[in-house]
């Protein structure tokens, strides 16, 4: 064989290899680099959406729905609408029940003033309570009531026991301080109003069993 086959064999020997190579470079290339940078990314993706999950879910914390002070017992000789009125409302607890006078222009046939407290100063809820023995008593009482608030709508709507309406309930914002709230509602006989901060009013009031 002469010279000149030999360096053309040579040389295509090269090409050859060289072309096979490159065949072998972009196999790899295809198969591992570009399926695991997409993979990375959707990986990095999801460990975002993760984080972001994780954050949103500790940033958002449950409400405390346990008092972490005792409830004051009910003073002796309490009447059955006094032994009504809950040792604690979520993390709310009694800390004070005394007879009351502050509707007394209306003829109640018993009230009293109660506090909330959560423990800590400016969330506690003072809850005025009274009772009547005939249902437009009360209902005269609630209109009086709530036709005195002024300040901005927070809610409104009837109080329904085992699906029938027995009342209504109004709440707003003071008139004064639109930190602070009023409540004011109705259940048969008995009308409630609960002041206090906006935010412990409004979730006093939604969860008051009565």
């Amino acid at each position: 064989m002469s010279n000149t086959q030999t360096s053309s064999s040579h040389g295509k020997l090269i090409v050859a290899v060289v072309a096979a190579a490159l065949v072998v470079v972009l196999a790899l290339v295809s198969a591992f680099i570009w399926p695991g940078w997409a993979l990375n990314r959707g990986d990095e993706a999801g460990s975002q959406g993760a984080t972001t999950s994780q954050g949103a879910s500790q940033g958002a914390s449950e409400p405390t729905t346990t008092p972490s002070i005792d409830a004051v017992a009910l003073p002796d000789g309490a009447s059955e609408l006094l032994k009504a009125m809950p040792d604690s409302v979520l993390n709310f607890a009694r800390t004070k029940a005394d007879a009351s006078t502050s509707w007394s222009g209306a003829s109640p046939v018993e009230e009293y003033t109660l506090t909330y407290s959560t423990g800590t100063d400016g969330q506690g809820v003072t809850l005025e309570v009274a009772q009547w023995s005939q249902d437009e008593d009360a209902q005269s009482q609630y209109d009086n009531l709530t036709g005195a608030m002024t300040g901005k709508e927070l809610g409104s709507g009837n109080v329904k026991v085992s699906g029938e309406a027995t009342g209504a309930y109004s709440a707003k914002t003071d008139p004064n301080d639109e930190t602070k709230a009023i409540a004011v509602w109705r259940n048969d006989t008995v009308v409630f109003q609960a002041t206090g901060a906006k935010d412990s009013v409004q979730r006093f009031y939604q969860q008051f069993p009565l």
